[in-house]
């Protein structure tokens, strides 16, 4: 997926001896992404269907990063206390933070069916859904009635997700339809807690959602850049690296 993201077609042999793997893995792995419409196969290789900066599809970036998601997600679940209201952002990282609250006892407004079905079950959460249109795949709530729902609520903590996040040009989103829903979540809430992990920083997205001194915490992995690191402290943001 790196790759993807600077070159319009990539070669077998040229991923194979980049990663260090054979060429019947890299096989496979250009089959599965093409299957996920991400890539056409052609004779050797592959050639993007992605747009440069467009974001790839969710059951894609499920599979990115999954530990350190992981040490996020219990890292976030620690910054929330029993009885908190809280609003869960879409997203593979926010899909790991509501895996880690299922036992908690808090009220939950998740941004996503994939959230909301993994706490549907949970007998401490009180789940409260916004509406609102879901976008196939990402399975995310969008659109007026999502925004409407959001600013009518209060949330003691906000747990944002992001496309890209840096410094320069704050947190950013790929998708337009997503910009106004995390505003709008960021503006409800007393406490918002960034979960992302490090590949993020390098990115900048097409949507501006925040400057980085509209974020409290952040929560991420041991690979985010010093001057990132450093330029968030300075904004008075808690930064926690796990």
């Amino acid at each position: 997926m790196d790759t993807l993201r600077t070159r319009d077609q990539v070669s077998v042999a040229e991923l194979a001896a980049r990663y260090g793997v054979s060429e019947m893995t890299i096989r496979r792995d250009l089959d599965d992404l093409a299957r996920q419409g991400v890539v056409r196969r052609i004779r050797g290789g592959a050639l993007s269907l992605l747009l440069r900066g467009e974001e790839p599809p969710f059951t894609v970036r499920e599979l990115q990063a999954v530990e350190e998601k992981r040490r996020i997600a219990a890292e976030v679940a620690d910054l929330i206390a029993d009885g908190e209201a809280v609003l869960l952002d879409s997203g593979t990282t926010a899909l790991e933070v509501a895996r880690a609250l299922r036992d908690r006892r808090l009220t939950v407004v998740p941004l996503s069916l994939h959230a909301a079905r993994e706490l549907a079950g949970a007998p401490r959460i009180r789940l409260v859904l916004p509406g609102g249109e879901v976008r196939p795949g990402e399975l995310d709530f969008v659109g007026p009635l999502t925004e409407k729902t959001i600013r009518s609520l209060r949330f003691d903590t906000a747990v944002i997700g992001c496309c890209a996040l840096s410094s320069a040009h704050g947190l950013t989103a790929h998708d337009l339809s997503e910009v106004a829903i995390k505003q709008a979540a960021i503006d409800s809430a007393r406490r918002v807690v960034a979960a992302t992990d490090s590949a993020k920083f390098t990115r900048t997205a097409f949507g501006a959602v925040c400057p980085i001194d509209r974020l409290d915490v952040v929560v991420t992995d041991e690979g985010i850049p010093k001057e990132e690191h450093e330029a968030l402290t300075d904004a008075d943001v808690s930064v926690h690296v796990v």
